[in-house]
Order: structure tokens, then sequence, then C-alpha cells
């Protein structure tokens, strides 16, 4: 119970005890293998959250394992993902995904409410791909129906 009590008060209180509203989260590693590097920081003032991925190559294969946890702040009858992927300070993609709708969930914590906890450990379906080498950041939102955020991170990915 004191781990899940401890858990809790590292999500939602703000880095440094919320004396500084200027204060950042902490930068943590999603996954490291040789010649690549994805980190990330939650962009959400309120809250940060724990994202890993399991098979961390520059060939990224369909259905990649990943671990996302989380306290909602939000409910999530409808949660959508938006990712913004920029190189070189341009944009190269832009991509909008419903991940929870009413009549068609995808996964087991759709409809959960505020103050629940979620917490993911599987395969997200994508394309075969390789990463080419580079610095590539990227701006991941999820956000619910009424477009209040539910988690948002900026994340780097180094490719040598």
């Amino acid at each position: 119970m004191k781990g899940v009590l401890l858990l809790c008060t590292l999500l939602l209180a703000p880095c440094g005890g919320g004396s500084d509203p200027g204060a950042a989260w902490p930068t943590h590693m999603a996954c490291r293998n040789g010649d690549l590097q994805v980190f990330y920081q939650s962009c959400d003032p309120l809250q940060d959250f724990g994202f890993s991925i399991d098979q961390c190559s520059r060939q990224v294969r369909p259905n990649v394992n990943i671990r996302f946890g989380i306290i909602l702040r939000q409910d999530i009858s409808h949660l959508f993902l938006d990712v913004t992927l920029v190189s070189k300070g341009v944009t190269i993609l832009s991509y909008s995904y419903p991940i929870c709708e009413e009549d068609l969930p995808k996964f087991s914590f759709c409809g959960r409410r505020k103050g629940e906890q979620i917490y993911y450990a599987g395969p997200i379906g994508n394309s075969e791909f390789d990463i080419p080498q580079g610095k590539y950041e990227i701006l991941l939102e999820l956000y619910n129906e009424h477009r209040s955020i539910v988690a948002c991170a900026n994340a780097t990915v180094l490719c040598s």
C-alpha cells in the first residue's frame, strides 16, 4: 500500500514539490540499444507518466511491445493520439489515431474514469520500417473527447 501511495505522489506532484511552477519533469529513457536511444519528458505541467519500449531497435517491427502507466486526471470514454514528427526543425509527419471510441474500444482501459489507473503492457500495431540515422523530435498528445489532455510528451529519438 505504501508503494502505491508513493507512486501516486510521484506521478501527481510536480517535480521539485511544486514550489517552482517553471520546473520541468525529469527526462526518462524509453529504450536504449547501441545506436538507438529514445527518451521523453512529460509536457503536462501537472502530471508525469511511465513509458517504455521492450524492443529497442532501428528496425521497428510490427506489434512492438510497450508499457505505459498513468493515473487519469480526465475520463476517457473517447481517447485520441496525435503524433507530430520533426526533423531539423521541419515537420515531416502529423498523424491522428483514435484509441478509444464509444462504439469501438480497442483496449481494455477504454471507458476508465478520472482517478483510475491505466497500465498497459502489450503490443501496438504499426508498420515495419527502419529508423534513418539522425535526431528526431516527437510530440505525442493523448486527449479525450473534450480535447482535455490526458498525457503529453516531448520525445527525442537519436539514431546513429
